[in-house]
């Protein structure tokens, strides 16, 4: 039963986009990738942009971070990583949402016409 957690990342004029090229350049996302449990770390941008903070424009980037289960994200929760994310959020003054999900791989058969493999 994995865990799959969806994390929009909005700040204003390229700040996530900054934040998330830190994350990767410092090989924090190497290192968070390489924790027992991580089944996927990868971020996204939308094609739709918001315009949601104040008169300024904002971007959003989507993190997907899935983990084998609780336990994993809790011990994930516990490394010193999570200290540099802090610091990353604060220095690019970024806000968040979340979203988590629990894998259903049960894939109900009227729906795999819609599947092209």
């Amino acid at each position: 039963m994995a865990i799959t957690v969806n994390l929009r990342y909005t700040g204003k004029k390229g700040a996530a986009q900054a934040f998330a090229r830190e994350m990767i350049s410092s090989g924090t996302v190497e290192k968070i990738r390489a924790e027992k449990g991580n089944l996927r770390y990868e971020y996204y941008l939308p094609f739709e942009e918001e315009k949601a903070i104040g008169d300024d424009s904002c971007e959003t980037i989507l993190l997907i971070d899935s983990w084998e289960n609780q336990e994993a994200i809790d011990l994930h929760h516990a490394t010193p990583m999570m200290k540099t994310i802090a610091e990353l959020r604060e220095k690019y003054d970024l806000h968040m949402t979340i979203e988590r999900f629990i894998s259903d791989d049960k894939i109900p058969e009227q729906d795999k016409a819609f599947i092209r493999s």
